[in-house]
């Protein structure tokens, strides 16, 4: 009978909280930004970050790229295109900072759109 009881209210919980577990933007704006500070988008632009490249000391990183053309050619990074998402970025965090969730959200899906594929 408990269970019966403790179930639904464990569920609900589980409900009211699913959207604090989500990523959120200021979480995405930081990844992002190691990825558009990183020796990959140096490779790209041909220009160093701002405070040199920087790694994403990530244990899952792979010491070089893979082999191979992309098999979607649009996610193949451009120049223009990281720099363009470096501009996306600046207005992201602005976004961020004014409390504005659901635009940044969006501000982000466009910067990675602009980044591709960084090696």
């Amino acid at each position: 009978m408990r269970i019966a009881l403790t179930l639904p209210v464990a569920l609900a919980i589980l409900v009211t909280a699913g959207p604090a577990l989500a990523v959120t933007c200021k979480d995405d704006i930081s990844t992002v930004e190691r990825r558009l500070n990183s020796a990959g988008a140096e490779q790209v632009t041909g220009k160093e970050p701002p405070g040199g490249a920087t790694s994403s000391n990530s244990p899952k990183a792979l010491d070089k790229p893979p082999a191979g053309a992309p098999s979607d050619p649009s996610t193949v990074p451009t120049k223009a295109g990281v720099e363009e998402a470096r501009t996306l970025l600046a207005k992201a965090k602005e976004q961020d900072k004014a409390g504005q969730e659901t635009a940044c959200q969006d501000t982000m899906t466009k910067v990675k759109e602009k980044a591709g594929a960084l090696p």
